[in-house]
Order: C-alpha cells, then sequence, then structure tokens
C-alpha cells in the first residue's frame, strides 16, 4: 500500500523537484547579473579611497555621513575621460546650505578635527570643469568656487584658509589664489580675508562696473586645466604648495599660532581698500588660531550667490538663481563644477621630509 501510494506520488515530486531547481538557478542567474551590474558601478570612494574620512554637504542640502559607495546624480559622482576616473563636485547658485554661510556646497567635510599644534596633511590633483557665468564683476566672490579648507570648529568658526578659482566670462584664464581669514579679536563682525595670488590675480581684483573685468591674467589657469595643491599644517606652521604643468610651483608658508595682524597698523593695503569700506576693519587675536580645533574641507564650494551687491559689495555675487530651481541653473550655466583624479589626507610632516 505505501509503495504503491508513493509511486503513484513520485512524478508530482519529480516536477516539484524541478521547478524547485529551475527556480534557485532562475534567482542565481539574477543575482549573478545583479552583481556584475553593481561590480560596474564606480564610486567616489573607489576613486578617492579616503572618502571614509569625510562626511558631505551637498547642494540640495543632502547631508551624508558614510561614503563608501555613495554617489548622488547631479552633485557627487563619477565620469571616466579616457582612462581616468574623475570625482565630480557640483553645485548650483543656490540650493540648501550650511547655517554658517550663504552659499551653496557639495563638499567634504573630515570627520577628524585637530590643532594647528597637532596639524594634518590634506593635497588634491584637480581641474575645475565650470563657475558661474553670472555675477556682479564688482564683486570678488563673483564667478569662483572655493576647492579646499581648512575650517575652525571652535570661537569663531572662521577660516585660516581657503583655496579659491576664479575665472571672469570671456577670458581663456581665470585665477588661483589662497585667502586668509582673521581669527578676530573680540567681536567677529570686523573679520576680513587677506588674499594671496598663486597663477592669475588675487581675490581684490574686480571690475569697474557690473559688467566690465579686469585685464585677462597672462599666468593663470584655464576651465579644465590641472593643477595640484598640497596644505601641510606641522607644528602650528601652515606650509602650502602649488603645481601645474607649464606653470611655476609656487610655495608659501604661514604661521598659525602668531598674528600678522594684531595691530590696526598692520592691516595691508588689501584690506583698506576692499574691507574698510564695508565695516570690515578688525585686528586679530594675537595667538591666531591655537589650540582651536581645526578640520580640512575639499570639493566645491560656490562662492557666487543671489544676494544683492548693495548689501556687501564683497560677497554677494547678485548672480542669477531663478527662484532656487537647480535644473534651470544647470540649465543657464549657474552652478559651479569641480574634478578631482586623486587626494589624500592624514598627518602634517615636517617640511624637511615632504
Amino acid at each position: 500500500m505505501n509503495s504503491s501510494i508513493l509511486k503513484s506520488f513520485l512524478p508530482i515530486l519529480m516536477i516539484v523537484g524541478c521547478v524547485f531547481l529551475l527556480s534557485n538557478c532562475k534567482n542565481s542567474k539574477v543575482k549573478e547579473v545583479e552583481s556584475k551590474v553593481t561590480k560596474t558601478t564606480v564610486y567616489p570612494s573607489d576613486v578617492i579611497p579616503f572618502m571614509d574620512k569625510f562626511k558631505i554637504l551637498l547642494g540640495d542640502g543632502t547631508h551624508v555621513d558614510e561614503l563608501k559607495n555613495y554617489e548622488k546624480k547631479d552633485f557627487f559622482y563619477v565620469e571616466k575621460e579616457g582612462t581616468t576616473n574623475w570625482v565630480v563636485y557640483k553645485t548650483p547658485n543656490s540650493g540648501v546650505t550650511s547655517r554658517t554661510s550663504s552659499n551653496t556646497r557639495t563638499e567634504l567635510g573630515e570627520k577628524k578635527h585637530w590643532t594647528p599644534e597637532e596639524g594634518g596633511k590634506l593635497t588634491g590633483t584637480l581641474k575645475v570643469k565650470h563657475v558661474s557665468t553670472s555675477g556682479d564683476a564688482r564683486v570678488s566672490a563673483s564667478y569662483s568656487v572655493v576647492v579646499g579648507q581648512i575650517h575652525s570648529d571652535e570661537g569663531h568658526e572662521n577660516e585660516p584658509l581657503k583655496i579659491f578659482y576664479k575665472k571672469f566670462p570671456g577670458h581663456t584664464k581665470g585665477s588661483v589664489f589662497w585667502n586668509y581669514e582673521i581669527n578676530t579679536e573680540g567681536d567677529n563682525s570686523g573679520r576680513w580675508d587677506y588674499s594671496t595670488a598663486v597663477w592669475g590675480h588675487d581675490f581684490s581684483v574686480v571690475g569697474d562696473s557690473p559688467t566690465t573685468y579686469p585685464a585677462e591674467p597672462t599666468d593663470g589657469i584655464a576651465l579644465g586645466e590641472e593643477f595640484s595643491y598640497e596644505v601641510n599644517v606641522h607644528e602650528g606652521i601652515m606650509y602650502l604648495t602649488f603645481t601645474s604643468v607649464g606653470h611655476k610651483t609656487v610655495k608659501f608658508t604661514k604661521n598659525l599660532l602668531k598674528s600678522d595682524f594684531a595691530k590696526a597698523s598692520d592691516m595691508p593695503q588689501q584690506i583698506i581698500d576692499l574691507f574698510v569700506p564695508i565695516g570690515r576693519d578688525g585686528v586679530e587675536r594675537a595667538n591666531a588660531y591655537a589650540g582651536e580645533m581645526q578640520y580640512f574641507k575639499q570639493g566645491a564650494y560656490n562662492q557666487t550667490n543671489g544676494k544683492s551687491p548693495e548689501s556687501n559689495i564683497v560677497w554677494s555675487t547678485g548672480a542669477d538663481i531663478y527662484e532656487g530651481d537647480i535644473a534651470k541653473q544647470y540649465a543657464n550655466g549657474d552652478y559651479t563644477e569641480v574634478w578631482f583624479k586623486s587626494a589624500t589626507v592624514g598627518a602634517g610632516t615636517p617640511p624637511n621630509k615632504e
């Protein structure tokens, strides 16, 4: 009886078994295909492995703390050019930004914080692909993007370093320069940036009217032209090195523990001309950024915004923002885009061992 029943059910069991095997086989093939698709996606963390040491704020206000295998279309992703993968940082003139800024960014922020005495090092090799094509030529911040920073996380939360790229409309070559913001003594309303040219002009070179531009720099950097920077803070001294094929290597040294601007008489003429007219006439505390926690930032910090130049002729650029519509800004050239092919972060090193 049992044998007879088993024989009658055997064909059914065989059919069920075949269906099960086929289903498993199909699922296995689907997973294999999905795996292959996943493996073909190249993430920013595949190109620049230090992403685990950073978080990011995107131009639409998105905050992300874990960047392993993360990308977001139109803001933070990878483009392949020839055989080289580049990490793209893109952000509009107007979007959602941090509590301390009017400017949008798609920019990394270092998780580890350190004092100037402890130090740190950041490097990057990049090219700027686009800066805003609208703005007011009289405003220093117009048509510019910050591609690397040291930012303070204490006190006034000012910035001992901002590395800029700026190109006026109609010019072939733009400028690379770096700004040092004083760690203001007392009220921070008197803060200002002192700017130093690397290639081309510094921050203070502006147009005579909203639509007239200064002379194009003869030793500038074009859009799409590679350059590299190294920021090395060792025992309180900041060592900067800038390199680019076809350009002279330029180096700078700045003490972050002792101010060059602690008295009113120390104020450079550049600041008297540019910042004093808008009421920025402070002095720096004598020990500058000594003992304050700092961190590196890297990416595209768009300096062009839609604020009226009448409110601040240095920082309010009056650019087109289409009521914050990001798609329209991208379509009309009102954005910035920066590509990095390599970067590192780590401990500062003695300058004679660099």
